[in-house]
């Protein structure tokens, strides 16, 4: 070998073998023939079972760690939550122990002086339970068409509430439906009290000046009046009862140039979407009736008194009658009539009763007769 030429080729130490792409070649199509021969003749499936099996020991092993980790910290995470429930749940125990014992305490205070008062609760409004079908045709007011109607006993005037307040008063009646117009109508008004201070005023609806709400009309411009105060029904109308909630304030306007100021108050009930409300009946047509009297034992030894007296007093009109009437009938009969006539009054008339036995000695003027006749013969 010359000196110039230099030997290129590897060493036998650094054989590679065969080139990359062969490999790369070899090594897909062997893959995809496992791949196809697993999917269609399921060989490999028996190997890849056995390694499984010999393999799942060390992966329990390997996934001990991990898993006492992730156990140990949802322990104290758990742990942490626990004790914070408990917390709270301790802190709600002893508030509603406290509310309780106030409500214990109000509920006496309560009875003791209605005792002192002498007051007599009443019951509570009737009322009846109604579905709103949908709202009226007119786009001039603010009306809602109910399920109830004449039938079902429903009268005009009659309040509608839901759960919220007042929602509006029966003004149509119709056999099975009624229509009912709403707080925000601008023809409807309701007599209101400040449930703060108790001043007393009349609520118109609102629902074209100030969107769908209300306004309180007739109050002075240096009335005690604040936002957020609550307006309810005073009840002084006869119609809607007492305390029930309708509005709140919502804004004020003073002026300078008017005597009155302009109210403007958001209803509490739910005027644009109410589904279910309760018809009450008016409260001039039910009055106020006292409560049960099995409450009270006093009045239960009345009421008992009462029927005996009057029990008795309708057995003694009922002998009273029946004696009249025996009295009617047995004139007919004279030897039954002297018994029972004169029988209950042979102790009040022992005298006029013991001048009848002196008057037999006057049955001989018979034989006295005779000698008239014999001295007038002559």
């Amino acid at each position: 070998m010359p000196l110039g030429t230099l030997d290129r080729t590897a060493p036998p130490l650094f054989n590679q073998g065969p080139s990359a792409l062969s490999k790369l070649i070899l090594f897909s199509a062997l893959a995809i023939f496992l791949m196809v021969a697993d999917a269609r003749f399921h060989l490999v499936q028996p190997i890849r079972s056995v390694i499984g099996t010999v393999l799942y020991p060390v992966q329990w092993l390997a996934l001990k760690p991990v898993q006492m980790v992730l156990g140990g910290t949802k322990y104290f995470d758990d742990l942490q939550t626990a004790q914070y429930n408990e917390d709270q749940a301790r802190k709600a125990l002893a508030s509603q122990a406290e509310r309780a014992s106030q409500a214990d305490a109000m509920a006496q205070d309560n009875a003791r002086l209605r005792s002192l008062l002498e007051l007599r609760q009443t019951t509570i409004t009737p009322g009846r339970a109604a579905e709103v079908l949908y709202d009226a045709a007119d786009p001039y007011s603010r009306k809602i068409i109910i399920d109830q109607g004449q039938t079902q006993g429903i009268v005009p005037g009659s309040p509608v509430i839901d759960a919220d307040g007042v929602l509006g008063q029966v003004t149509l009646v119709n056999a099975f439906t009624s229509e009912v117009t709403l707080v925000i109508d601008r023809d409807l008004s309701i007599p209101v009290q400040n449930t703060r201070t108790g001043a007393r005023s009349v609520a118109f609806g609102d629902a074209t000046a100030h969107g769908a709400g209300m306004e309180l009309r007739f109050m002075g411009a240096n009335a005690d009046l604040r936002e957020g105060d609550l307006l309810a029904t005073s009840g002084v109308d006869g119609v809607y009862p007492a305390g029930v909630p309708v509005a709140r304030i919502e804004r004020i306007e003073r002026r300078a140039d008017s005597a009155f100021a302009r109210i403007y108050c958001m209803p509490l009930a739910t005027v644009s979407g109410a589904r279910y409300v309760l018809v009450l009946a008016p409260v001039g047509q039910q009055g106020l009736r006292p409560a049960p009297a099995a409450t009270d034992p006093l009045a239960v030894t009345k009421k008992k008194e009462k029927e005996k007296a009057d029990k008795a007093k309708a057995d003694g009109k009922a002998k009273g009658k029946a004696d009249k009437a025996d009295k009617a009938d047995k004139p007919a009969d004279p030897a039954a009539d002297k018994p029972v006539d004169k029988a209950p009054e042979a102790a009040a008339q022992k005298p006029t009763t013991q001048k009848p036995a002196a008057k037999p000695p006057a049955k001989p003027a018979a034989a006295a007769a005779p000698k008239t006749t014999e001295g007038r013969a002559p």
